[in-house]
């Protein structure tokens, strides 16, 4: 009944003129932010979601390093117990160390990544070669794959290169009167180069895990991390948390997120941050609102005053015009979310608005979520409620007579 009187209310022709269109006013604002902050939220969910497909090319569904050293030991029987857990579909070990790279003269320094055959299944690293082939040779014959601001900084182009890369490690565990003594050195042949991500592209070059370990001199069962990739519908946390059973205290299992905690975490950050900016539309067109709903009440007055006379109560008078402050809201809310919705169709399809710079695209990316359109509708009804109250309030409490004197 209370609805019924407030959608009465909402969709009746007013007598006085300006209350429409400060109603409509209301709406129109309460629109506009709603837009603004579906909009947003969906870009920022295209960048998440971007960066989140740009590093799954680098980094595996889950890792497990050693939590009290910088390599850790994994022997055949534990290689078997992790194979052996359902959900893994595969495992890479892979054994990393800083390096320094000298080609014809040009220097740079870079991530050395030593990895077994099956890191190009685990990895998308072979998918993400732009020039030359993911090859990373033998012992006998050691290839380079390199990051395409590593192979920038040499100076070079790695399917075409005739001469090698001169490589140096430092040897675990070893130091003498001549530093030279406490490095291995190795001559590569540069055979690709991938590009993922700055962050990658400048830091790693990747070989065989046989010619590191040779340099390094670790080990045979020694490695910086085993890289695990799940079968399809397989969670995550599930298997961390078998690997965790299995494994114990002295081992780390990570899934992506957490491999980029501070990233991510930044990224939410900013997103929520962004959203607390732009709900201060919201608020004031709240303002609008506010006014709209008290010059309505006055034209209400005598229809206030039958409604008590009838026995409406003080409470029920204040839940009809809280009501209508929220359709108000839900209504501006409702054509904001289909511009939004408009928007990033439009975003997706034609991709109108570039992205300047460069980048790896060229156009803003948006990805609209349910769950923040709802959050935003939340929000709505929360400004809408804390609006409406005074109005609303001062109405039920208004004492007026049927007939001036």
């Amino acid at each position: 009944m209370l609805l019924r009187f407030a959608w009465r209310y909402f969709r009746s022709k007013k007598k006085i003129q300006a209350i429409t269109l400060i109603a409509r006013v209301a709406i129109a604002g309460i629109a506009v932010g709603t837009a603004a902050l579906i909009i947003i939220l969906s870009i920022f969910n295209g960048f998440e979601g971007l960066v989140k497909d740009l590093y799954s090319s680098f980094y595996p569904e889950v890792r497990i390093t050693s939590k009290t050293a910088p390599l850790m030991q994994v022997d055949e029987s534990l290689k078997e117990k992790i194979t052996a857990i359902k959900g893994i579909e595969g495992v890479s070990y892979v054994l990393e160390s800083n390096s320094h790279l000298i080609y014809n003269g040009s220097r740079t320094n870079a991530v050395m990544k030593g990895v077994d055959a099956q890191f190009d299944k685990i990895s998308g690293v072979a998918q993400s070669v732009k020039t030359g082939v993911f090859k990373t040779g033998t012992l006998q014959e050691p290839a380079l794959v390199l990051g395409v601001g590593v192979e920038y900084q040499l100076g070079l182009q790695s399917d075409r290169s005739m001469e090698p890369i001169t490589v140096y490690l430092p040897k675990k565990g070893e130091a003498g009167i001549n530093p030279m003594e406490s490095v291995s050195v190795v001559n590569m042949m540069p055979v690709g180069a991938f590009s993922i991500q700055q962050d990658f592209d400048n830091r790693y070059v990747i070989t065989n895990i046989e010619t590191v370990r040779q340099m390094l001199g670790t080990g045979a069962n020694s490695y910086s991390a085993a890289e695990i990739k799940l079968a399809a519908n397989v969670s995550s946390a599930s298997i961390i948390r078998q690997l965790n059973e299995l494994l114990g205290n002295t081992f780390l299992v990570e899934d992506r997120y957490q491999q980029n905690r501070s990233l991510f975490a930044v990224m939410q950050l900013e997103k929520w941050v962004i959203y607390a900016i732009l709900t201060l539309i919201l608020v004031l067109a709240s303002f609008t609102m506010v006014g709209a709903l008290t010059m309505l009440i006055l034209e209400k007055q005598q229809d206030i005053q039958i409604l008590k006379a009838m026995g409406t109560t003080d409470g029920q008078i204040l839940r009809i015009f809280l009501t209508e402050g929220i359709l108000l809201a839900f209504a501006g809310g409702l054509i904001g979310t289909l511009i939004a919705i408009g928007f990033c169709y439009v975003q997706i399809n034609f991709k109108l608005i570039p992205l300047q710079g460069s980048f790896v695209i060229d156009y803003y990316p948006v990805q609209i979520s349910l769950s923040d359109i709802l959050i935003v509708f939340i929000t709505l009804t929360c400004i809408a409620l804390a609006a409406s109250w005074i109005p609303a309030y001062k109405a039920s409490r208004r004492r007026m007579l049927l007939k001036s004197q």
